[in-house]
């Protein structure tokens, strides 16, 4: 009885464990190689740089912008008419890749910029939040004009908020099997 108790308990334990590994089989881009330059107001031309060792060399790298007004957003030489645009270009021979964005003379709001590698799954994000004319005036090359900082990228959640949860669930599920361990013992004997 205590055995298969323990063996469940393990189980769930390990279970919590292997799910970072399973999570980082696909690798995010480390905000610090991630640049904004350029000019995040309507009708403004805005780089996202991702810097060396960013993807593997010469992979294709997915790009795709969402956002509202997207659709009078060009990336790179390629203009759609829908609220989220796609372009795949190719990393250089050290793994960087750079993306002209030229957001919308209406843009307004947050636009996410997100380069996803095809073949190593690295994946990066930039947000670009436009504000408005008056609050642009001075804000300065390469910023978030709206916060007067640096460009928001990568994932803001609390992740100890989203691992406690999980941790929480896994608990859950196996006091539920070793309850019904203890259970189906005692209804044998």
């Amino acid at each position: 009885m205590f055995k298969k108790s323990f063996a469940a308990i393990a189980l769930a334990v390990l279970a919590v464990i292997a799910v970072p590994t399973a999570a980082n089989a696909s690798g995010y881009a480390p905000v610090g190689n991630i640049t904004v330059n350029g000019d995040v107001a309507p009708g403004g031309i805005v780089v996202v740089n991702f810097s060396n060792n960013t993807f593997t060399a010469g992979e294709s790298v997915s790009f795709t912008l969402t956002g509202e007004n997207a659709a009078g957003a060009t990336l790179g030489a390629l203009k759609a008419v829908v609220n989220s645009q796609s372009l795949v270009k190719t990393a250089s021979g050290e793994g960087a890749v750079a993306l002209n964005v030229t957001l919308p003379s209406n843009a307004s709001g947050t636009y996410t910029t997100t380069a996803t590698g095809l073949t190593s799954g690295t994946v990066g994000t930039a947000s670009l939040t436009v504000a408005s004319a008056d609050a642009a005036v001075g804000a300065g090359s390469g910023t978030n004009a709206s916060t007067g900082g640096l460009a928001s990228t990568g994932y803001d959640a609390p992740m100890l908020a989203i691992w406690a949860a999980a941790g929480a669930l896994l608990l859950g599920i196996a006091l539920m099997v070793a309850l019904t361990v203890v259970r189906r013992q005692r209804a044998n004997a």
